[in-house]
């Protein structure tokens, strides 16, 4: 006769489920984070290879319609139309001559 009895409202916690999604959570937080970072530097690495292509070509394109490769990197910013984020990347620009190519480092700030 178990059927017409009132049970009492009592509910089954169940501990084990609770502490694994503790466990859990900060795991998953973990890791997107890392995937995160690492989404933003291969973003900043493909910039970095696309400012140095654009660099060179904009290099060769001087040299190729005026005779002369570009004295300085505010001249190809200039004439050229060269932009890109001065905050990100710092761009050491040595010129060696007006017939020799000039020497281009672009770090990562």
């Amino acid at each position: 006769m178990n059927r017409f009895t009132i049970q009492s409202g009592k509910s089954h916690i169940r501990l084990p489920h609770i502490r694994l999604t503790y466990l859990i959570i900060p795991i998953v937080l973990v890791a997107f984070i890392l995937c995160l970072t690492f989404i933003g530097d291969s973003t900043v690495s493909r910039q970095k290879e696309s400012l140095e292509t654009a660099l060179n070509r904009d290099i060769i394109h001087c040299y190729a319609v005026e005779g002369f490769y570009p004295p300085s990197l505010a001249y190809i910013e200039e004439h050229y139309g060269l932009t890109y984020n001065h905050d990100l990347f710092f761009v050491d620009y040595q010129p060696i001559g007006s017939n020799m190519r000039p020497d281009v480092t672009i770090l990562v700030r």
